[in-house]
C-alpha cells in the first residue's frame, strides 16, 4: 500500500483563502479562490510532490466561493462585487450570470440537473439553468442571511443566521426552471429545520450517498443529521465538540474554543474531514461517531478543505484567521495550500465500536 504523502503548493494566493475545490472529472485539477481577487488553477503532476499554477483569473473584488461546473474547464464564482460569474478555464473568458443586491456568499453546482445555485447576503438564492446561461434565474427569498451552502445528488442545504436551515429538493427546482415561465414558479423548502448548533454556522457539507449532511459552527462543534424525516432517522442525529485546546491552568484552565471553518466528505468512504481555527484537520467516521485521526498542526487557521473526485487527494487551505485579533490584519506570506495524497485506506471508516 502506498504511504500517505503531503506537500505545499508553490505560488499560493497572497491573501485569505475562501474556497478550494477539485474538478469533477480530473483528480489532479484544483481551484483556489482568494480575497486577493483571484481564482487560481493548479494541476498536480502525477507521481510527484508538485502542483503547477496553470493560470489565475482576476476579478474586480474578493471572491467568497468557487465551484467547478459540468467539467474541469468551467468554473463559477461568488463575489463581494455582488456578481455570479462563469469562467471558461481554457480561454479565460468571464461571463456574469446574475447580479445580487449584496455580496454573494456561496455557489454550488448540481451536475445531475445542470443547475447552479448562488446564495447572497441579500437574503436570496438565485437558481440558474446553466444549459441556458442567458436565461433569467429563479429568485428564492430566504428568511435569514445565508452563511453556508451545499448540495447532494437530490438536495441543497442552506444554513442561515438565527439557526435557520432550509433544504430544497433539486428535482423540484429543475422542474421549475424548465417550466414555460420559471419566474412565476412558487418555490418552498422541502424541509425547514432549526440547526442543532446554538452558534453561527460556518460550514455545511452533504453526504455523497445522499442520506444527510454535516454542519459546523464558530463554537467548536459539528452536527451530523439525516434527510429522512422519520422519528427513527431524526433520533440518529448528534453533535460533538472538536477543534478545542486546553487552556493553561495559570490562565484559568478550561477549553480554548475555535471555529470549525471547513467540512468535506470523502466521495468513496463517506467519512469526513473538518478543519478549524486551531490549525488542525481531523478525519471522522460519521456512522461510528468517532474521530479516526488528527493530522499535525498547520502554521495557521485551516480555512478550506476539499477531497478530489476519487478521494485520492485532500486539499487544505491555510491562512491567518480572525481568532486572535483583527488589528493590522495581513495574510500575505502566510497563506498556504497543502495537498495530502492519502493512503489507500487512510480515510476508510472502521465501523461501529
Amino acid at each position: 500500500m502506498a504511504p500517505a504523502t503531503q506537500f505545499e503548493v508553490s505560488q499560493p494566493p497572497s491573501d485569505v483563502i475562501s474556497s478550494v475545490v477539485f474538478a469533477p472529472d480530473n483528480t489532479n485539477r484544483l481551484l483556489v479562490a482568494s480575497w486577493d481577487r483571484n481564482v487560481y488553477l493548479y494541476e498536480i503532476a502525477e507521481g510527484t510532490e508538485d502542483a503547477t499554477l496553470i493560470n489565475k483569473f482576476e476579478h474586480r473584488a474578493p471572491i467568497l466561493d468557487v465551484c467547478f461546473g459540468a467539467n474541469g474547464n468551467e468554473a463559477y464564482t461568488a463575489g463581494l462585487d455582488c456578481s455570479v460569474k462563469r469562467i471558461d478555464l481554457s480561454s479565460g473568458e468571464q461571463t456574469v450570470l446574475s447580479t445580487h443586491d449584496k455580496p454573494v456568499r456561496c455557489v454550488v453546482y448540481s451536475p445531475q440537473h445542470s443547475m447552479l445555485i448562488s446564495a447572497s447576503w441579500d437574503h436570496t438564492l438565485h437558481v440558474h439553468n446553466t444549459s441556458a446561461p442567458t436565461s433569467t434565474p429563479i429568485t428564492i427569498s430566504l428568511p435569514g442571511k445565508p452563511h453556508a451552502l451545499a448540495a447532494s445528488p437530490s438536495k441543497v442545504v442552506v444554513a442561515m443566521t438565527a439557526r435557520l436551515v432550509h433544504i430544497y429538493d433539486l428535482p423540484t427546482l429543475a422542474a421549475a426552471l424548465s417550466s414555460p415561465d420559471p419566474s412565476s414558479a412558487t418555490i418552498t423548502p422541502w424541509q425547514t429545520r432549526e440547526s442543532s448548533l446554538k452558534f453561527l454556522t460556518r460550514a455545511v457539507a452533504c453526504m455523497p450517498n445522499d442520506a444527510g449532511y454535516a454542519t459546523s459552527s464558530i463554537e467548536g462543534r459539528v452536527a451530523v443529521e439525516w434527510f429522512e424525516d422519520t422519528a427513527e432517522s431524526q433520533a440518529r442525529k448528534y453533535a460533538f465538540k472538536c477543534h478545542r485546546q486546553t487552556a493553561p491552568e495559570e490562565e484559568g484552565g478550561g477549553d480554548v474554543v475555535y471555529p470549525v471553518n471547513a467540512l468535506t466528505f470523502h466521495p468513496v468512504f463517506g467519512t469526513f474531514a473538518s478543519g478549524g481555527g486551531d490549525g488542525t484537520v481531523a478525519l471522522w467516521d460519521a456512522e461510528a461517531k468517532r474521530r479516526m485521526r488528527q493530522y499535525q498542526k498547520f502554521p495557521d487557521s485551516v480555512a478550506a478543505l476539499a477531497f478530489s473526485n476519487n478521494g485520492k487527494y485532500l486539499a487544505i487551505g491555510v491562512c491567518r484567521g480572525f481568532e486572535t485579533d483583527m488589528e493590522d490584519f495581513n495574510s500575505e506570506g502566510r497563506t498556504k495550500v497543502f495537498i495530502r495524497e492519502l493512503g489507500e485506506t487512510e480515510a476508510k471508516g472502521k465501523g461501529p465500536k
